[in-house]
């Protein structure tokens, strides 16, 4: 019973958050039969100008948020350029991508890969970019920790509307595999609640800064990508979400010796 309660505590938020993805990808999916190709990349452009905007904003946090302190955003630098180190060293991108090509070989009818009459599909691409764009962003972090700690998925239900609207544009524009960046969201945030309950007393504002700005770089790449401006293989930028926050303690330490 009271692992029960426990559990409805910590993914209140983020199961409303996966059933407003599904739902989206639904109406994407319906609305992008009608649509007509033009106007399905125009959706993908217009969405990857929201994602860049939006991750300068979470970026410039760095240079302007109240928590900042002198050096931070070469703690920034830091941990961007060793965790894509260690992302490029793991392989992430191309580990993410060839998992949604796995689930592209089952879920794709034989025979619609590469029919004259049908556009490939776009399955992988799909669940990648929807994935990192539904799972890196002030609202995962700060929604996530919120439900974990007290319970409270107000600010889930605002991811949750703000996705719902972000994954019917990507289901018209890329397909069904944002259908798949359902069960990212579920895990993702689901540990995250789950981890912040355990590691309450392990977080501050100096750690939320540090993750945001790093994240506000990940969704800038991921806009390049969504404009077709450059190919980054944004998932190797992941592991930097980790080390930014351990540079702050870095800068922080070395400021406290000066």
């Amino acid at each position: 019973m009271v692992w029960a309660t426990l559990g409805a505590m910590f993914l209140s938020g983020t199961l409303l958050n996966v059933a407003t993805v599904l739902l989206g990808t639904t109406v994407g999916l319906l609305a992008g039969r009608r649509l007509p190709p033009r106007l399905n990349e125009s959706l993908t452009t217009g969405l990857g100008l929201f994602v860049a905007v939006l991750g300068v904003a979470m970026a410039s946090a760095v240079f302007t948020d109240p928590a900042r302190r002198p050096g931070d955003e070469l703690a920034i630098l830091a941990g961007l350029l060793i965790g894509v180190a260690v992302g490029e060293g793991l392989g992430l991108h191309d580990r993410l991508e060839g998992l949604g090509a796995w689930f592209q070989c089952r879920l794709t009818r034989s025979g619609e890969i590469g029919a004259p009459d049908r556009p490939p599909s776009r399955i992988a691409e799909a669940f990648v970019s929807a994935s990192l764009v539904f799972c890196v962003g002030p609202l995962t972090i700060l929604g996530s920790l919120d439900n974990g700690l007290r319970g409270d998925a107000t600010l889930l239900a605002t991811k949750s509307l703000l996705d719902g609207v972000a994954s019917i544009a990507f289901a018209a524009a890329l397909g069904a595999g944002v259908y798949l960046s359902a069960g990212t969201v579920l895990v993702v945030q689901g540990a995250i609640a789950g981890g912040a309950f355990l590691l309450r007393d392990a977080l501050d504002a100096r750690a939320i800064l540090a993750i945001d700005a790093t994240g506000g770089l990940l969704l800038l790449a991921i806009a390049l990508r969504l404009l077709d401006l450059k190919a980054v293989r944004a998932a190797n930028f992941l592991p930097a979400l980790l080390f930014a926050p351990l540079f702050f303690r870095v800068a922080d330490w070395v400021r406290g010796l000066l």
